[in-house]
């Protein structure tokens, strides 16, 4: 199966820009349509692909167009793998990047055990067809501080062997990122369809 014409259901620029950059070599699409307004959908899902697929079937039921959602959780062992579901609005609904990286290493001060891994869940919802769902998943461990200038959200901080996302080009990340690795895997249950 391909796609003709499809949404990326986010109003998070950066998180667009990273679907719309691995989706571009996968050959699953043949136009991502831009410029389409959606209510906001509230993320009221106990877990990740229940909020992927809120936001997938909501973005395709106003729309009429297909819509790829995700969610992205980061677990965090010594935190009983919180933020999980809460990572976005982790330091509070309207929290910044940088108030969820600070309030995420001032729980870790101290802690040995710092092992995580980041798990994406991709929705993908055809009106009148199919519905997909993908994950992908990158273990890692959060670093103590800061480090690199590149990506977003918590990938200053989470280190995949010796490097953070952050320090990272956008193609490496793609690779071996959580994202990429359910978009592919995505666009491979979508291709067997």
């Amino acid at each position: 199966m391909r796609i003709a014409r499809l949404v990326v259901a986010s109003k998070n620029p950066d998180k667009i820009a990273e679907i719309e950059s691995v989706l571009g070599g996968l050959g699953l699409v043949d136009e991502i349509v831009r410029d389409v307004e959606w209510p906001d959908v509230e993320e009221t899902g106990a877990t990740l692909e229940e909020n992927a697929l809120l936001k997938a079937r909501a973005v395709a039921h106003t729309t009429n167009l297909p819509a790829l959602a995700d969610d992205t959780g980061l677990e965090v062992e010594a935190l009983n793998r919180a933020p999980g579901v809460r990572t976005g609005r982790f330091a509070g609904p309207n929290a910044t990047y940088h108030e969820n990286v600070d309030l995420l290493l001032s729980k870790l001060d101290g802690r040995e055990d710092r092992s995580a891994r980041f798990r994406t869940v991709m929705a993908l919802v055809v009106p009148t067809g199919p519905t997909f769902v993908a994950e992908g998943i990158v273990e890692g461990h959060i670093g103590e501080f800061r480090r690199g200038d590149s990506g977003f959200g918590y990938d200053p901080v989470f280190v995949v062997g010796s490097r953070t996302l952050a320090e990272m080009s956008a193609e490496e990340k793609n690779l071996i990122g959580h994202r990429g690795r359910a978009l592919r895997e995505l666009a491979r249950k979508v291709g067997a369809a």
